[in-house]
């Protein structure tokens, strides 16, 4: 798909096929460069290019590129429908391609070693070789040399039709010397007469003047190859699991609710503001807003969140989450692309795509070292047989350094820990953009923390309620200055009326009568035949009250004064709750080496409390967004990394300015496009878990490439001096591979590890006046 402006370079991803190592990545890559203004990133394990080019360049023209550098490629497929979104019809799952191709190679494999495990055995085991079973074994390699082999072969001359040589080259080489030498040996070199038996070696030798036949490489290259590449591919794909789950999240069909009736649509028929059902055990069809009914929902498959979250009318609701008690009417917010859904699941496809710095420098390495295998391979024949060695330890010890050399393992290296990461990433709400991203996060010392709806809830709660001991009580003040507060927009005052209604356990709050309210002061009004002031504290407390306004001030919340037919009932201490583990999480990455700053617009001693409490020591207060952007600056300058975690628009300057912006999934869309990594659950405390993630990640991807280059600096020297026989080192080729995919699948378990939450105060408080 195509995107971009006119004036503006255009993205566009191509499915490139037949691609089977990293030189076939490199190759790719600079095949398109060659185009002016052209700029692509090749994904060896998800098939895929990212393409960027200007208007003028056509996505045909493109493909052509590609196709002239001896590969496929095609548009993609269209994505998994997001919720709100159907399949045009007849369209089939965008998994069944892949499923066919994969029974394809499944069939394929399966014959092949019904054919070369008796070529295998025999071979290897000199006390079942019969009289003539060389010439059985000859018929049942020959088709695995040819048919079997032929992927191989086909890629090989279209690689050198285009003057280039790929792992299929090398494959293609090793098997045709391996199974001419062995025809050789059978019809001119006296390996073929009635009653010969050969020993099996590891070592390439030749004794008694006949020529040894080597029909087990023959078969064992193109056997072990296909199985490792059929392995190599279930693996890949299971590093896409994550993000299958995601699109599995989706509904078919929603129960649309128009007044009294009820009918049952296609999703992609549901619109924004139409009213749907969700009933117990069913997914959420798409963004809304919950219009009637109570229930809990449980977000883990979207979130990552294992706790199930209550809902009720005015609460938000995700797509593809489930309803786990009861009766839901929900009115749509979002459908389509617009949803939460679709988004993650596009974030978590656009950074699987991205390559770490390290796999670019693999990648190049990769361009040249198919023709430095040839050339070290061709090098190898000619100094046994000028050294005067038996032409076939000469031509054995070519064809080995021909099948050991792997440059697959370092195509695979990056994109297959990068996917399984970034999969395991969004299952744990942590939404990564590239691995550059991953990158940044884990060399971050500093984090410039924003406190209103990062720290804290950004919402308004009451926090303490002391009533006088000889008053009427905290259950008759709540219940008169909720009733009041009802008809007042204030936060403070909408944060009263909740917190009676739900401690009264009342649906409703007696009437008030003659109603009123002075800016800045208050409100007032007759609640069953009593004067309720609900208004800020002045001097006139003492005792009880003026204890509790003193402790609220210190906390930084706000007093406010509760008085019944002009006495003075009750202090209410209202503030902005700290969200549930960011005491914690404040902690954990200090332990991670990682300095906590907390910046924030708010007033001083708001700023004061809320770091002392959470124990971070650099406060900025009174900031505005320059004032952040400007912060960020700084600390860059003395040589910091620094990453900041926002949730608003005045956040949004910083976050692109820093080495790494980190937005919580819950604020504004400026912010969470300026980031570089969402938290979509909306907790600080992920941010610890995505440190970690991304150094488990790039250890992961450090080791891979450690081994990649390691394996063919051991191997092909060892093949070279003839310490390699062709099947072994085929065998070895392979599992070079699958270690390093292995390796990466093993971020698809990770966990994060929480300790008991550190001793400390669970709540700081946004002060404010009225």
């Amino acid at each position: 798909m195509a995107t971009g402006a006119a004036d503006a370079a255009v993205t566009t991803d191509l499915a490139i096929g037949g691609m089977t190592c990293a030189a076939c990545v490199n190759r790719v890559e600079k095949r398109l460069g060659r185009l002016e203004g052209v700029s692509a990133t090749v994904n060896l394990a998800t098939g895929r290019a990212r393409i960027s080019h200007p208007p003028h360049v056509t996505p045909d023209e493109l493909v052509a590129s590609v196709e002239r550098a001896g590969y496929t490629a095609e548009l993609p497929p269209p994505p998994e429908p997001a919720a709100g979104e159907r399949p045009p019809d007849g369209a089939e799952p965008t998994d069944s391609g892949a499923d066919r191709e994969r029974q394809r190679q499944r069939e394929h494999l399966l014959v092949t070693a019904l054919l070369a495990v008796p070529v295998l055995v025999l071979s290897m085991v000199p006390a079942l070789q019969f009289r003539n079973w060389q010439w059985l074994c000859f018929a049942l390699a020959a088709p695995v040399a040819t048919w079997s082999a032929w992927p191989f072969h086909l890629r090989a001359l279209r690689n050198l039709r285009h003057s280039a040589a790929t792992m299929d080259t090398l494959v293609s080489l090793g098997v045709a010397a391996s199974f001419g030498w062995s025809a050789y040996a059978l019809f001119l070199g006296g390996a073929g007469v009635p009653g010969m038996t050969m020993p099996f070696t590891l070592l390439p030798t030749a004794d008694n003047g006949t020529a040894h036949v080597y029909l087990e490489a023959a078969v064992g290259v193109p056997l072990f190859v296909l199985t490792g590449r059929f392995l190599e591919a279930r693996a890949r794909h299971g590093t896409g699991a994550a993000l299958r789950s995601l699109a599995g999240l989706t509904v078919k069909d929603v129960a649309v609710r128009d007044g009294a009736t009820e009918r049952l649509v296609p999703l992609g028929q549901l619109g924004v503001g139409q009213v749907f059902v969700v009933r117990p055990g069913e997914r959420v069809a798409t963004d809304g807003t919950v219009v009637e009914g109570s229930s809990a929902v449980d977000l883990s498959l979207v979130t990552g969140e294992s706790e199930p979250v209550e809902v009720g009318p005015g609460s938000r609701v995700t797509g593809g989450a489930v309803n786990a008690g009861g009766l839901l009417l929900v009115r749509a917010t979002a459908v389509g692309a617009d949803t939460q859904l679709a988004r993650i699941t596009q974030m978590v496809t656009e950074a699987q795509a991205g390559k770490a710095g390290a796999q670019r420098l693999a990648d190049a390495v990769a361009g040249a070292f198919v023709p430095v295998v040839l050339a070290l391979a061709a090098t190898v024949l000619g100094f046994w047989l000028g050294a005067g060695a038996d032409p076939q330890a000469a031509v054995t010890a070519c064809v080995a350094v021909l099948v050991v050399a792997c440059p697959c393992a370092l195509g695979l290296a990056t994109p297959t820990a990068l996917m399984a990461a970034t999969g395991r990433g969004a299952q744990l709400g942590v939404l990564v953009s590239g691995p550059q991203a991953l990158e940044a996060l884990r060399h971050i010392d500093t984090v410039v923390l924003d406190k209103t709806g990062t720290l804290t809830s950004g919402r308004m709660s009451v926090t303490a309620v002391t009533a006088v001991p000889d008053g009427i009580g905290e259950e008759a003040v709540l219940r008169l200055a909720g009733a009041v507060e009802e008809g007042s927009e204030h936060p403070l005052g909408r944060a009263i009326t909740s917190y009676a209604k739900k401690s009264l356990s009342v649906q409703a709050l007696p009437p008030v009568r003659e109603f009123s309210a002075v800016a800045g002061q208050g409100v007032r009004g007759e609640v069953d035949g009593h004067l309720v002031e609900v208004r800020s504290p002045g001097d006139e407390l003492t005792g009880e009250l003026a204890r509790a306004l003193a402790a609220a001030e210190a906390a930084a919340h706000t007093p406010v004064l509760v008085r019944v037919d002009g006495v003075p009932e009750a202090v209410v201490a209202v503030g902005d709750l700290v969200r549930p583990g960011s005491y914690r999480a404040v902690d954990r990455l200090r332990r991670l080496g990682v300095r906590p700053v907390l910046a924030t617009g708010d007033r001083e001693a708001t700023a004061r409390a809320v770091a002392a409490q959470l124990g971070i020591d650099d406060v900025h207060a009174r900031c505005t967004p320059e004032d952040k952007a400007a912060l960020v600056r700084e600390a860059k300058a003395r040589g910091h990394r620094v990453a900041v975690i926002g949730d608003g628009v005045n956040d949004a300057a910083a976050l692109a300015g820093a080495d790494l912006g980190i937005a919580m999934g819950g604020g504004t869309d400026v912010a969470i496009g300026a980031a570089d990594v969402t938290l979509v659950r909306g907790d600080i405390e992920a941010v610890a878990d995505a440190v970690r993630l991304a150094r488990r990640t790039l250890g992961t991807i450090r080791v891979n490439l450690l081994w990649a280059f390691g394996y063919n600096a051991l191997t092909v020297p060892l093949a070279a001096v003839g310490l390699l026989n062709p099947m072994v080192a085929a065998a070895a080729m392979s599992a070079s591979s699958l270690l390093v995919v292995g390796n990466s699948l093993r971020l698809r378990t990770w966990r994060p590890t929480r300790g008991p939450s550190p001793g400390g105060p669970r709540r700081a408080t946004r002060g404010g006046t009225r």
